[in-house]
């Protein structure tokens, strides 16, 4: 039987890309950072905090997303949204996720 922690670290590195296309498609609506994180663990998709927060700056700095603070309400929020880059981005990898998940039924037996 497998180790939990061996399991646990496989599963890191597969949802580590992945990551960066669920918060492209997510953010083709305006979102910020907290309730990006509690909308994709409604969706299946859990994402820790530490995780989170430096790859929305990391997308920003490559211009994948687009931000605005929101000073309006007690506490400032910033809000991001994914950009043209990020849709064209977001576009090219669900291809090839899509190619993927093929490939891997095809690997199972499914067809």
């Amino acid at each position: 039987m497998l180790e939990d922690e061996l399991v646990a670290a496989h599963l890191q590195e597969l949802r580590r890309g992945t990551v960066v296309l669920a918060c492209l498609l997510v953010l083709r609506e305006q979102n910020y950072g907290y309730a990006l994180l509690d909308l994709l663990e409604k969706r299946g998709f859990g994402v820790d905090a530490n995780t989170l927060y430096p790859l929305l700056r990391r997308l920003e700095k490559q211009g994948l997303l687009s931000s605005d603070w929101n000073t309006e309400e007690a506490r400032p929020r910033k809000f991001y949204r994914t950009s043209e880059q990020g849709l064209e981005l977001a576009a090219a990898l669900t291809r090839d996720w899509d190619q993927l998940d093929a490939a891997f039924r095809t690997l199972k037996g499914e067809q």
